[in-house]
């Protein structure tokens, strides 16, 4: 279905081909930890992937590497949080009613952050303005490096071992 597509797209290109905005994606570097959990590495920001994407890299014996990480613009928050945090900078603040897109270089990459107006708290957003942010785990897709698949997915059957 769309939404399947949405929620897990088998490649960079499905990736940045399906929503509005588009996907985030930066460079990384997956963990694979001493207790077979995994974490993503996005400049200084380490977040620990959630139990069933872990279960599905374990299944497929993927290990530590570079990668290429996808986020959805709607799925990052901003944050203070010390060492789980992602610094850029504001290009462009677009206040769309009851959200503003916050147009970001961050990592020498530009990107999208959706920041519901409410979560704004009198807080405005100037070109230069830093900023810092972050997205869960379970939000993170893990794509290959070379290939641009998404490590859930087996390469051969491209199915995730659901």
């Amino acid at each position: 279905t769309p939404q399947t597509v949405y929620d897990n797209p088998v490649n960079l290109f499905v990736a940045g081909f399906i929503g509005v905005p588009q996907m985030n994606f930066y460079d990384g570097t997956l963990i694979k930890k001493a207790d077979s959990s995994y974490a993503v590495q996005v400049e200084d920001a380490v977040i620990d992937l959630s139990a069933e994407k872990c279960a599905h890299l374990k299944e497929r014996s993927v290990e530590g590497q570079e990668v290429t990480i996808g986020v959805r613009p709607e799925h990052i928050t901003l944050t203070k949080t010390e060492g789980k945090m992602v610094k850029g900078t504001v290009d462009v603040a677009e206040l769309m009613g009851a959200s503003e897109h916050l147009h970001v270089n961050a990592m020498g990459k530009d990107g999208i952050i959706i920041v519901p107006t409410l979560d704004l708290k009198g807080s405005s957003f100037t070109i230069g303005s830093p900023i810092e942010f972050t997205f869960p785990g379970s939000m993170v897709h893990v794509f290959d490096k070379k290939t641009g698949i998404n490590l859930e997915y087996d390469p051969e059957t491209m199915r995730r071992p659901d």
